[in-house]
């Protein structure tokens, strides 16, 4: 495939998350690149970031491995041990299984980019650590429930 153009890749802004999560996601977009590179066993995105947003409710992957490099501005990483500022050129890995859930926030008054390459398994379930939800992802739909196995409604956790 070779050269992708980032200037004809597509642009997703917001979150697949059901209500209230998903408009806590304001401000945050992402390049989509292993598409249109044609990328097949990873994804491949540049999640862009302005003031205050943050880049996801934190989370964990039971099968999926992510990969992150700061390549504009700083952001800060949200982990169960605290916050960890991070720079352009600074790495983070988060292995598939491992619980320590992660997020990214812009506490900058600046846009912020971080690249972010993760694998992609064929069912995938992300558990979010501070709220009751928990989404499994097959065939491309993603279902979302209580962190028990209940149907998640949407509206209030």
């Amino acid at each position: 495939m070779g050269l992708i153009d980032q200037d004809k890749a597509p642009v997703k802004t917001g979150s697949i998350y059901p209500e209230p999560y998903a408009s806590q996601m304001a401000g945050r977009s992402s390049l989509r690149l292993g598409d249109p590179g044609g990328l097949t066993q990873f994804g491949a995105n540049i999640v862009i970031l302005q003031p205050g947003a943050k880049s996801s409710l934190r989370h964990w992957h039971l099968n999926e491995d992510e990969f992150v490099m700061v390549t504009v501005g700083e952001c800060t990483l949200v982990q169960d041990a605290g916050e960890t500022v991070m720079r352009v050129g600074d790495c983070a890995a988060f292995p598939a299984g491992d619980t320590d859930g992660h997020c990214f926030v812009n506490k900058t008054d600046a846009e912020a980019r971080f690249l972010v390459v993760g694998t992609r398994a064929p069912r995938e379930v992300a558990t979010y650590s501070d709220v009751d939800l928990k989404v499994e992802i097959a065939d491309g739909k993603a279902t979302f429930t209580h962190k028990d196995g209940r149907p998640f409604e949407g509206g209030k956790p």
